[in-house]
């Protein structure tokens, strides 16, 4: 690519935004803004249209001025295989993976199926302005080589990791401990640093490994630092009483996880909607991340993620879709019904933590802070172009809003793909339009 100017409006954070301040210190908000992104896909300036050094005034410009540009949305937990899952019914989570979700896996042993699919799930992500995600693929091996193909195909960064799971599923959707072990190690060294792509050793979690898998999971995170590792944990009751049944010396669910090795700060745990205090504790000591999970939770009925109890406990949260038990690739649906989630137990969650939780505060959770999630010189040029009047019940409201907060609400609450003007990847136009 070519270097370019993009003119917008500009917001983006420095640290996580102060609770209740209408404009907390952490913002970062030009209001007349330009970024210069050079031939590399880096941030090369960002600032006041006013102050652009004269080097870059003779870079061709993209005028977004009317719009917000942000760092592109950050998903922390999201399953590549559920792609044509999402809005099954069903009653509770076991209910749901049995009767859709382990069906429709079985079909990612197919080559042609997993590519497909690879090429479809990216286009949604990149419409609803996603430009990282951190996902599950299937058990298959190839599952994970489609997936990470097409990622570096489009130059996205992202990280993945195929399932480990050797037992309570179909015969068709299990590996074993050694078999496991070795397509990971064998993904992880193809695949993790190759272009802007990472690994995620993924165990899915403590119903679907037998002590042998965790114990070959936990040596895979031993062997690789540098890797994520990603699972769930405490999504649902009957979820936690069938652990308690096939780990009876556990002292709760994280135990399991614990005792293996796998906690620490690459481990994005999914859920965490039904902590024990210990398992809180834990999870805070080891700089673990607890994934809230909004749009799933409600919809097979899991329970309400508690943030102001893990924030007060010190534990680091992240935020994600969790497509298919979430019902949209929409960050912005997410942090909307987040917002429901959290305001039912009476805490309050302004847009500005919302919205910095989608960007910085997700790309902390991945380890990534230092390339993407924000628009400073230096940063990866992963952008969301954003649109407050995109629908005309959203352009009606913005009649009426006076203030960046607002307009933000305003984006949450109404918006969707459609309010997704454009997405750049390393400053590449990349929406279908």
């Amino acid at each position: 690519m070519t270097e370019i100017l993009i003119e917008a409006r500009l917001l983006w954070f420095a640290d996580e935004p102060d609770a209740e301040c209408e404009m907390p210190s952490q913002v970062r908000y030009i209001e007349h803004g330009v970024l210069a992104i050079g031939a590399d896909g880096m941030i090369a300036w960002c600032g006041d249209r006013s102050e652009l050094p004269e080097h870059y005034r003779c870079w061709p410009a993209v005028d977004h001025r009317r719009n917000l540009v942000m760092p592109g949305f950050i998903d922390t937990h999201i399953h590549f295989p559920q792609a044509q899952v999402v809005a099954s019914y069903a009653g509770s989570l076991l209910e749901w993976l049995n009767r859709y979700t382990f069906v429709e896996e079985q079909r990612f042993g197919d080559d042609v199926h997993a590519e497909r699919i690879a090429a479809a799930f990216f286009d949604q992500l990149i419409a609803h302005g996603t430009t990282t995600a951190s996902a599950y693929c299937s058990v298959h091996r190839q599952s994970a080589e489609a997936f990470f193909a097409e990622a570096e195909r489009r130059n996205l960064r992202m990280a993945g990791g195929k399932v480990m799971m050797d037992r309570g599923a179909p015969a068709a959707l299990t590996d074993t401990a050694q078999s496991g072990y070795d397509d990971t190690k064998a993904l992880i060294s193809k695949w993790h640093g190759c272009g802007r792509l990472s690994y995620a050793i993924s165990p899915r979690f403590a119903l679907t490994s037998t002590e042998a898998q965790l114990e070959a999971s936990g040596a895979l995170v031993a062997e690789h630092r540098e890797c994520l590792v990603q699972t769930h944990i405490d999504e649902n009751h009957g979820e936690i009483a069938e652990a308690a049944r096939l780990f009876p010396w556990a002292r709760d669910y994280l135990d399991i996880y614990e005792r293996y090795g796998l906690l620490g700060l690459s481990m994005l745990l999914g859920h965490c909607v039904h902590l024990k205090d210990r398992e809180l504790r834990r999870i805070a000591e080891t700089g673990s991340v607890a994934v809230f999970c909004p749009t799933s939770n409600l919809f097979l009925g899991s329970g309400l993620y508690d943030l102001a109890r893990l924030s007060g406990a010190g534990a680091r949260s992240a935020i994600a879709t969790d497509i298919g038990g979430g019902t949209s690739w929409s960050m912005l649906r997410t942090m909307d019904e987040g917002y429901k989630v959290l305001n039912l137990q009476g805490q309050r969650w302004r847009p500005f933590r919302s919205f910095y939780l989608s960007t910085l505060g997700n790309a902390r959770a991945l380890g990534m802070e230092r390339r993407i999630g924000s628009l400073d010189a230096g940063f990866e040029a992963d952008l969301v172009v954003l649109d407050a009047c995109a629908t005309p019940a959203m352009a009606l409201r913005m009649e009426t809003v006076e203030r960046l907060e607002e307009e933000l609400f305003l984006l949450q609450t109404l918006g969707d793909d459609r309010a997704v003007a454009q997405v750049y990847v390393m400053g590449a136009a990349s929406k279908r339009l």
